[in-house]
């Protein structure tokens, strides 16, 4: 499990590309190899990835088939920049809200409006994952916990303070890029929940 609390952004070093299968070499520091076992959980861009191996280069994250083709992993090069989360470990502080780390789809940012202080993103993303984004709700965008703001038939706005700016690569993409979205999953309970009772009240 992950909060959503970005703890650093990371370059990748290399990808080596294999058919359905992509490994991922990230120059991790000292503060986020502290620890870190083989078969650890790591979020890449709000994505669980595992550990794999690791040397004194790198620290490795074997990518499957299905995961590039759900998320904006896919779209990454060597020397690109993601966001990195460490799991969950009992006693932590749950800064943001509980995330699995299993992204949902993505979105693409297609406005930006920014100041010395803020901006706001505009998201668009299928139709179909609207009915879980609603005003004042959470979302993860490549792996940060946030508020949502004003929500349209096939669009959602987010706004960034200073620290998440700085934190995060959120603010760093062109418009036209894609990002990982999970949605919360207390929403996407509760609407699914609301869809089947008022489904088994109209067929009865």
């Amino acid at each position: 499990m992950f909060t959503g609390i970005i703890q650093a952004k990371v370059k990748i070093k290399h990808i080596v590309k294999q058919t359905g299968l992509w490994q991922f070499a990230m120059e991790f520091g000292d503060e986020l190899r502290e620890n870190l076992n083989h078969g650890a959980s790591v979020a890449h861009n709000g994505v669980c990835l595992t550990v794999a191996k690791q040397d004194q280069q790198a620290v490795y994250f074997d990518v499957m088939q299905e995961t590039l083709a759900v998320t904006n992993l896919a779209d990454c090069c060597a020397g690109d920049v993601v966001n990195i989360e460490r799991a969950l470990k009992f006693g932590d502080e749950l800064g943001g809200h509980v995330l699995s780390g299993h992204v949902h789809a993505t979105a693409t940012l297609v406005s930006r409006v920014a100041n010395e202080s803020n901006s706001t993103l505009r998201f668009e993303c299928d139709a179909g994952w609207m009915k879980y984004i609603l005003p004042k709700g959470f979302i993860s965008i490549d792996g940060a916990s946030l508020t949502l703001g004003k929500v349209g038939t096939n669009w959602f706005e987010v706004y960034l303070i200073p620290e998440t700016r700085v934190l995060t690569t959120l603010d760093e993409k062109a418009v036209g890029s894609r990002y990982n979205i999970e949605i919360d999953s207390q929403t996407q309970a509760i609407v699914d929940t609301v869809e089947r009772v008022l489904a088994a009240k109209n067929i009865s």
